[in-house]
């Protein structure tokens, strides 16, 4: 289908982003990368006014070394994720993330900080960014404010970012030398994960010294399996010494039902993933 009409602006500055998005409301919608707005408007299930192209603004496609973590602009492209050794030496996970999302087209296009905007579910950089406990920069009328990433999914496409607000980075502590692994799911290439986990490991001599575990598409937003995280602290690292831990990765969980599979298959599914996400990374930790 076509898309309804409406107008195109590219502000250079994020201020002249907040001020365009003040003056035209609830009328206008953010464009990074497109490939989630984009279908929404040939599809015509949203019809804004205006569009406020923000890759264009320099500021905002960057990814730099802030000491103690990694920021990643709102304009950055995943392909320049996938190009960065600060995130592949410092994020290893996120880097993993990335290097399955769609096809190389997409990658080139789409920015991550669009994908955690956008908040589906399904999405494979909403659970490595809840894991590695990210915080989110969000401007707006009132200035800039940081969120944690445990407090920006709110639910199904929706998020702590507010009307006139613009996310624009994602700032994610260093995990260097931490073992890491994304283990995704599907039917079909370059498909949305049915089931995704992101496990990073940090190993003291064959034991798990620290564990982060994050879902992806276990619910109507990413998941942090803390209760997974805590037993695995302290085990060593082996399959038989987490196994049954991991197996109930999917308790608490409120996955979807549809043609790719019921919800106590994902769950099933996400005990099997999460398992060897864990051994993955702990196998690669130090």
């Amino acid at each position: 289908m076509i898309p309804a009409q409406f107008d195109y602006v590219a502000p250079a500055t994020v201020q002249e982003a907040l001020a365009l998005l003040a003056e035209h409301g609830d009328d206008a919608k953010v464009l990074a990368g497109g490939q989630s707005l984009l279908p929404v408007l040939r599809m015509r299930l949203n019809a804004p006014g205006v569009i406020v192209d923000i890759s264009g603004i320099s500021e905002l496609r960057s990814i730099t070394d802030e000491g103690d973590a990694i920021r990643i602009g709102a304009a950055s492209t995943y392909q320049d994720v996938l190009d960065s050794a600060l995130v592949k030496e410092h994020l290893t996970l996120l880097h993993q993330a990335v290097s399955e999302v769609a096809d190389p087209q997409i990658r080139h296009r789409g920015t991550v900080c669009g994908a955690l905007a956008h908040a589906d579910p399904a999405g494979d950089v909403g659970a490595p960014v809840l894991a590695l406990d990210a915080r989110m920069v969000i401007s707006g009328p009132g200035g800039e404010r940081t969120v944690p990433a445990a407090e920006f999914f709110v639910d199904i496409f929706e998020t702590a970012i507010g009307d006139g607000e613009l996310l624009t980075s994602v700032v994610i502590p260093k995990h260097t030398g931490w073992g890491s692994h994304y283990e995704k799911f599907v039917r079909v290439s370059h498909q949305w994960a049915i089931v995704g986990v992101a496990a990073a490991v940090r190993s003291e001599g064959g034991t798990i010294a620290e564990a982060r575990v994050g879902l992806t598409n276990m619910g109507s937003r990413p998941l942090r399996a803390s209760a997974v995280e805590q037993a695995l602290t302290g085990q060593p690292a082996t399959e038989a010494a987490v196994a049954a831990i991991c197996a109930r990765a999917g308790e608490g969980t409120d996955p979807p039902s549809d043609l790719n599979g019921q919800a106590d298959y994902r769950r099933h599914v996400a005990g099997v993933l999460t398992r060897r996400a864990v051994l993955a990374a702990a196998g690669g930790a130090g």
